[in-house]
């Protein structure tokens, strides 16, 4: 059955159009662990109904979904088009908008360099970008913007990792502070072409990443530093810090250091023209319907971003994300070769967080904060991943040796329960696996 809405209006929140799965991992409960010997009693089959009720019934264009155990290749499960009504069905290297599932990427691109000496998790963000020297921060959260305090302690590198720097992000924040974002250009990410973009906040966005920058060190902070937990735009000022450690462009240096190492050749921040056949169309729900949002053959994707958004905005394939994964379930190694030390992994994945700073009633739902993703704590120690504004979401459980990845396009998020429900059925179907031999 198509789902019916209340009201013409599309539903698209502006809270949502960047914001990533909020609880989906910390709905995960606990299973036991299995040994690499140990291998799938059935094809994820639960996972497999999922994505096929959900293209079925007209909810989604198309859907799918790569899962796997260790460093097997994944199983891909696949239904539907990569637009409605057009030939072209969706599989592992269809492009997808992956949006806030770039903030792990960012996140492990800044423990290579922690890794490497040449950052520090708690080095002041000032003694790379100086014009964080001296922040403000607001008295009241979203209040006026010219009532401030002195910040009392600077911004970490680990508080850009984990959204606790007090840093705003358009997407979430309200008021005076909102709207002197949406001025200055620093809205983190692109949505579509279209004149419904507008409706989102979108506006010019600053010319480069040292543009945005340099801007967002005018801006106010929200909250003191390392005091609480708040989505932001950390990650994409992450991005800015590593080409000025690294001494190479962002992009560059995710190309040099993941994505040409991990074989990752379906990962843009600009679809190319060569590639442009692959590019899902991204849907709008309105009235239960699926309305073109951000057209492939018309996708603001295919133009060249302002700059690269660490934050939202890579376009990937289901083949290519589950590598990345694949790497994170060895340890920083893919197919015998080391991408990353374990060290590094082993840390970005862990929980970051300040002390005393928790994440309930947030986005990340009580759960732990690593290297731009969700950690979990307790029963579900070792998983670490985030979700996307389109409704894609994947994770990775290291404690337990499996992932899993869920690829489609449609905003907002919370129009359907597919990003809160996937990784139960996932995980259902890989608690039924256990226990068979591997051949």
């Amino acid at each position: 059955m198509m789902p019916q809405q209340a009201g013409p209006e599309l539903l698209l929140s502006r809270r949502t159009i960047l914001a990533g799965f909020g609880a989906s991992l910390a709905a995960m409960p606990f299973f036991p662990a299995w040994g690499q010997t140990q291998a799938r009693a059935a094809p994820w089959q639960g996972v497999g109904r999922m994505v096929s009720d959900y293209v079925t019934s007209g909810r989604l264009a198309g859907a799918v979904a790569a899962m796997g155990f260790a460093q097997d290749e994944a199983e891909i499960l696949a239904r539907g088009a990569r637009t409605l009504g057009k030939p072209g069905a969706v599989g592992a290297d269809s492009l997808f908008r992956i949006y806030s599932m770039t903030k792990p990427i960012t996140g492990m691109a800044a423990m290579i360099l922690i890794d490497e000496g040449k950052l520090g998790l708690d080095q002041p963000v000032a003694e790379i970008l100086p014009k964080f020297a001296r922040m403000k921060v607001q008295r009241l959260p979203d209040g006026p913007i010219d009532d401030l305090v002195p910040a009392a302690r600077p911004i970490t590198i680990r508080h850009l990792l984990t959204h606790t720097a007090g840093l705003g992000y358009s997407i979430i924040q309200k008021g005076p502070l909102k709207a002197a974002y949406v001025k200055a250009g620093l809205v983190p990410g692109e949505i579509s072409r279209l004149p419904i973009a507008q409706v989102f906040g979108a506006g010019p966005t600053a010319p480069s990443l040292t543009a945005f920058a340099d801007r967002l060190a005018e801006m106010p902070l929200v909250y003191q530093p390392g005091t609480k937990w708040s989505y932001s735009t950390s990650l994409d000022l992450m991005g800015r810090v590593i080409e000025v450690v690294s001494g190479k462009s962002f992009d560059r240096f995710l190309r040099e250091r993941l994505f040409d190492p991990l074989g990752m050749t379906s990962t843009f921040f600009r679809v190319p023209a060569s590639e442009a056949g692959r590019l899902t169309t991204n849907y709008g729900i309105m009235q239960g319907l699926l309305i073109p949002l951000d057209p492939a053959t018309a996708s603001v994707f295919l133009d060249e971003p302002p700059f690269p958004f660490g934050g939202s905005g890579l376009i990937s394939s289901p083949r290519d994300y589950d590598r990345f994964l694949r790497m994170l379930l060895g340890f920083g190694k893919l197919d015998g070769k080391r991408v990353m030390s374990e060290a590094a992994v082993r840390l970005g994945t862990s929980n970051l967080l300040p002390p005393g700073v928790g994440t309930a009633g947030t986005l990340a739902n009580g759960g732990g904060f690593g290297a731009g993703g969700r950690s979990g704590l307790g029963e579900e120690e070792g998983t670490f991943g985030w979700g996307g504004a389109a409704g894609t979401i994947a994770f990775a459980d290291l404690k337990r040796g499996w992932r899993g990845g869920l690829y489609t396009q449609y905003m907002p998020v919370e129009a359907y329960p597919l990003q809160r429900d996937f990784p139960k059925v996932a995980m259902n179907d890989a608690i039924l696996m256990i226990g068979v031999e591997r051949p």
